[in-house]
C-alpha cells in the first residue's frame, strides 16, 4: 500500500532537491525513513536519560565520553577487519 502526498516548497528549494535527485519516490523514502530513525533514536535516548536521573546515576564527564566513543569506534572497526 503506498500513499501520495504533495508538498509546497520554495521554489529555489524544489529545484535545487529536484537537481539532487531528492524528490524521487526512492530518494524520498530514504530520506524520511532515517529521519524517523533518528526521530525514534533520539526519544529513546532522551527516555533512557530520565531513567539513569531517576537511578541517581552520576553524569559522565567529557573524557570519559571521549574514552567510550573511541573504545566503540575501535570494536566497530575490528568487526569491520574481521569480515
Amino acid at each position: 500500500m503506498t500513499t501520495k502526498i504533495q508538498i509546497e516548497l520554495p521554489d529555489a528549494i524544489a529545484q535545487a532537491a529536484q537537481a539532487a535527485g531528492l524528490l524521487t519516490p526512492q530518494a524520498l523514502d530514504r530520506l524520511l525513513s532515517n529521519a524517523l530513525r533518528r526521530q525514534q533514536a533520539a526519544n529513546y535516548l532522551l527516555m533512557i536519560a530520565d531513567e539513569v536521573a531517576a537511578a541517581g546515576i552520576p553524569p559522565m564527564t567529557m573524557e570519559e565520553i571521549n574514552t567510550e566513543v573511541k573504545a566503540a569506534r575501535k570494536e566497530r572497526q575490528q568487526r569491520a577487519d574481521r569480515h
